[in-house]
């Protein structure tokens, strides 16, 4: 039985996922994880500790669970740890620098920058910058990012400096507990907005989807609702798209494993936003299915493996999947309108992974979805009007008040 070693943040839901399909390919996954290196098993899925901060926390007990036929990642974090330990294991993966460099927004834009991809500009602030200068010395309407963080997590638009001094205190009370605390500024990009999910090899882009962000992005948050492939776009903003990916992976030196790419398109052209050395994340990769029905994890797992997927084509038809947003701060105690959402024409499931007594937090503080819409039709102008039916279903109760434990 061939051997997976797989790299995740935590045992939840996208990595149920990936171990199903092992399960169906009959491949052994071994999970490596950063909970407690002190306990045994604490979460009885047999999974190694690791430290994404320490590369030496774990390797040999990793090296001991070995040999493996190939290696993923699930997350930015765990890619990090992925390289360092696929250079250690003698397992094909991208370089670490290479994934360093996707994982922080300034050194991925240095890159993009020399090779010559449109780019918005940038700079970083300094640790000890008054807010109220730095507000003077910046163009409008900007964009300020923690370097590190994903999903849009502590992104803020400023359109002016009383703007940019709010949303920069904000952003710092987010990064208090974060390892990463610096911060870049970039002019903010208009137009639409894309992702790309793909494959690389031998430092060569496969496009497995790319997908649409109907939603405008425009701020002051950044929340992530809908994606739809196929693309709408004219085929030759598409290639264009397809080719500015290429060599933003060339330019951060990627190599090997799945790529997902953010890009904005305008009168000006296509802009790169950033490519992560991972998956799309959460349960959105199960929108897209490949001929004969297969997953994108498995696509992922038989490449991580070594075996040639480079002829795998999306199924016919539209894909599109929704990711709930959280409509507010609050404990979430219930959902109301599931299965009238199912039963909207198109959807193929709506899945709630919000736990009972979770505090939900929206953007940009908050890391997390509601859950997801699936949908799938004839075009895209379909599967996105589901989607959105489905939503309209769809009731949150949460609480303002924290659970009694008793």
């Amino acid at each position: 039985m061939k051997k997976i070693l797989l790299f995740a943040a935590t045992t939840g839901y996208q990595v149920r996922v990936f171990a199903d399909a092992a399960r169906a390919m009959n491949l052994d996954l071994v999970l490596a994880t950063d909970h407690c290196h002190h306990l045994d098993n604490p979460w009885g899925d047999d999974a190694v500790a690791v430290r994404f901060n320490d590369a030496s926390i774990g390797m040999e007990a990793l090296a001991a669970r070995g040999p493996f036929d190939g290696i993923a990642a699930v997350g930015d974090g765990p890619a990090v740890i992925a390289a360092q330990a696929a250079a250690r294991l003698g397992l094909r993966f991208s370089p670490p620098d290479a994934v360093l460099a996707a994982n922080n927004k300034f050194l991925a834009h240095e890159r993009f920058r020399r090779a010559g991809l449109n780019v918005a500009s940038y700079r970083m602030l300094p640790p000890d910058a008054g807010p109220e200068a730095e507000s003077h010395a910046t163009r409008y309407p900007c964009v300020l990012k923690p370097v590190s963080l994903s999903a849009s997590r502590g992104v803020i638009r400023a359109d002016g400096p009383r703007q940019f001094v709010a949303a920069l205190e904000r952003i710092q009370k987010l990064l208090k507990r974060e390892p990463e605390q610096s911060i870049q500024v970039e002019d903010f990009i208009p137009g639409r907005e894309l992702a790309l999910e793909g494959l690389v090899t031998d430092g060569r882009l496969q496009t497995l989807a790319l997908f649409d962000k109907p939603d405008p992005l425009d701020g002051p948050f950044f929340e992530e609702t809908i994606y739809l492939t196929p693309s709408r776009e004219p085929d030759a903003v598409q290639t264009s798209i397809i080719d500015a990916t290429g060599r933003a992976v060339n330019a951060l030196g990627l190599a090997f494993g799945p790529v997902h790419a953010e890009i904005r398109v305008n009168s000006r052209g296509v802009w790169m936003l950033e490519v992560a050395a991972r998956p799309i994340g959460g349960l959105c990769g199960q929108v897209l299915r490949f001929d004969g029905d297969v997953s994108l994890e498995e696509i992922i797992l038989r490449h991580a493996m070594g075996e040639d997927v480079s002829r795998v084509k999306r199924m016919p038809g539209a894909h599109g999947v929704m990711m709930i947003p959280i409509p507010r701060a609050g404990v979430f105690t219930g959902v109301e309108g599931v299965d009238a959402a199912r039963r909207v024409p198109g959807i193929e499931d709506v899945v709630i992974t919000a736990k009972e007594g979770q505090m939900l937090l929206p953007l940009p503080e908050g890391a997390s979805y509601a859950g997801f819409i699936f949908a799938r039709g004839d075009s895209a102008d379909s599967a996105d009007r589901a989607l959105r039916a489905a939503h309209a279903q769809l009731h949150f109760q949460l609480s303002t008040s924290l659970p009694v434990v008793r």
